[in-house]
């Protein structure tokens, strides 16, 4: 009877603080579509996205009552309201897109419910983990052969696969393959790594160890190969950086990350010099004034329009973002800061550490089965490591990657591996107890 009462107490909790969360967003994404409204009537395009994404957020509250009652209360609030607020930037920016987003929302949704519905679904991927590798390399090869551009530029990176109209990313699915695949090997060696880290580098060589170099060359060597074929810098950055954080933790030893940081500094510095993309974004965080009218213009009027926004924004509607090549995409941040201004990138940041940080607490609640500590902790990081790429690429601290800022950027591949990403994160949370 203690504990059935405790299981209802909990459940009662987290639905509240979930509910309240979501009422919350919604009451923002409203007043945001409201608004969008008065400056740019649209007609009944702001309504019907609108009521999607309510049709998103209660659908799948109910849903994950029945499924999950004892999650993760902060995370499903937290996406869905980056998620709304994407789609106003959107609406606002390239309406013509909003559409897709607002379906794609509602597809990722159902996929996120999906995979907290099939509860088998991480004892498989810990016990077929050479099956979703192989799967994985079976998307790599296929983009490379047959990737495609649907924007038809010449010369543009292939980084999608499409049947008729419709395209998607594998290097989307492909990085939460990969963190599956990593969190199911490293677990397995968990115990003979940390073992070896017992010892002194000059007396066994622990680090020398096939267990640790072998991973750490056939990443290396996966990475060089997107570089290469594919010429996807940001999806190879972030590979890498992830795989290097799993393989710290897994094995504690420190100089993992000092050679993977080498490794990775002289992938770029290869990169650099062979391909004429990354020369161009090298150079143009370097110094973009030199060419602030050509090759640099996109992250020059990043950066005006992180200087015409202020502390409070220019507000929705008012700024001038779309001189912003493709800003509704990779530049979405930057439209958030000039109209939003300083208060809203603080409030955007805050959104993401609070689902950082209740990833790695869920990473942490797990340390005794490594295999979902590990998962919970790539997880985490796939969306930390992109935020930070694409957030510090569009203010010039580094340089352009090309990634999207998950749950806001458009893209619908991108959406919905981050809902499932989501939806493995909540899964695990109420796996805790």
């Amino acid at each position: 009877m203690t504990n059935a009462t405790g299981m209802f107490s909990s459940f009662s909790q987290t639905n509240n603080t979930e509910r309240w969360l979501l009422l919350l967003a919604g009451l923002f994404v409203s007043v945001n579509f409201i608004a969008l409204e008065i400056v740019q009537s649209n007609g009944f395009s702001h309504w019907l996205h609108l009521a999607m994404w309510i049709a998103c957020a209660v659908g799948g509250s109910l849903a994950l009552d029945r499924l999950l009652p004892e999650r993760d209360p902060l995370l499903f609030p937290v996406v869905m309201f980056l998620a709304g607020w994407g789609i106003v930037l959107i609406d606002r920016l390239a309406p013509n897109f909003a559409d897709r987003q607002s379906i794609w929302l509602v597809i990722s949704v159902c996929a996120m419910l999906a995979t907290i519905w099939y509860e088998p679904l991480l004892r498989w991927m810990r016990a077929y983990r050479y099956v979703i590798l192989f799967g994985g390399i079976i998307l790599l090869v296929s983009t490379i052969l047959l990737g495609r551009n649907p924007s038809g530029i010449i010369g543009a990176p292939e980084l999608w696969l499409g049947f008729g109209n419709v395209f998607f990313q594998p290097s989307e699915a492909l990085k939460v393959i990969l963190v599956a695949f990593l969190a199911s090997y490293l677990s397995e060696q968990y115990p003979a790594m940390r073992a070896q880290s017992q010892f002194k580098l000059g007396n066994d060589r622990a680090w020398l160890s096939p267990r640790i170099l072998g991973p750490i060359i056939l990443m290396w060597g996966l990475s060089i190969i997107i570089v290469v074929w594919q010429r996807d810098l940001g999806t190879a950055a972030i590979f890498f950086a992830v795989f290097l954080i799993l393989l710290y933790v897994a094995s504690g030893q420190t100089i993992i990350l000092i050679g993977g940081g080498l490794l990775l500094t002289l992938a770029g510095f290869v990169a650099y010099n062979l391909f004429s993309v990354v020369e161009l974004r090298v150079d143009i965080w370097l110094n973009p004034w030199l060419e602030a009218d050509g090759r640099a213009y996109q992250i020059v009027q990043s950066l005006m329009a992180f200087a015409s926004g202020g502390i409070f924004g220019e507000g929705i509607g008012q700024g001038s973002p779309t001189y912003i090549p493709v800003v509704h995409s990779d530049f979405i941040f930057s439209a958030l800061a000039e109209e939003y201004g300083l208060i809203g990138v603080l409030v955007l940041v805050s959104a993401i550490c609070i689902f950082i940080m209740r990833g790695l607490r869920i990473a942490v609640q797990h340390q005794d089965r490594p295999f979902n500590a590990l998962l919970a902790l790539g997880l985490t990081m796939l969306i930390a490591i992109q935020c930070i790429l694409i957030m510090g690429g569009v203010l010039k601290l580094l340089p352009l990657t090309g990634v999207t800022l998950p749950y806001m950027s458009y893209g619908g591949s991108s959406l919905l591996a981050s809902f499932v990403i989501v939806g493995l994160l909540l899964r695990l949370s109420a796996e805790v107890n």
